[in-house]
């Protein structure tokens, strides 16, 4: 009577050769996504300073012939000023949300009326990952004048 061997497990050899296949496959794969995060963090806050914080300023500006004070920043798109000049059509709020958005690495917009680098409209920035001012910042301005 011949014995047979039961041999329905993997080997370590073909286990090995999976994990390295795996592997290769990540090296070629990973590189393509690395850096995509920062990109769509990039183009969500250019989207909010060119598109839906733009649209509630210029709302805002429609009702009151102005844009919100420095002082009275963003806050004014979502609740009505009390400090000089008070609008006296307010209409808001202008946001959806009704909450003052932050940029996507967490931190506030930047806000000044009248701008420094628009000196007829508003100057809006996100500082982006290094949350200080320098070239990686998302702008409403022109940053290639000076």
């Amino acid at each position: 009577m011949i014995h047979q061997e039961n041999n329905n497990g993997f080997t370590m050899i073909e286990i090995m050769l999976v994990v390295i296949i795996i592997a290769v496959l990540a090296a070629m794969v990973v590189p393509n996504l690395a850096g995509r995060g920062e990109q769509a963090r990039k183009a969500a806050a250019k989207a909010d300073i060119e598109s839906n914080l733009a649209s509630a300023l210029d709302l805002y500006e429609l009702d009151n012939g102005r844009y919100p004070s420095t002082e009275q920043g963003l806050k004014a798109l979502i609740e009505q000023p009390t400090t000089a000049p008070t609008p006296n059509n307010w209409n808001g709020p202008y946001l959806k949300k009704k909450t003052i958005p932050k940029d996507p690495w967490g931190k506030d917009y930047q806000y000044v009326f009248p701008g420094t680098h628009n000196k007829e409209d508003y100057d809006l920035a996100s500082l982006g990952p290094d949350a200080v001012e320098s070239d990686d910042d998302i702008v409403n301005w022109d940053k290639t004048s000076k």
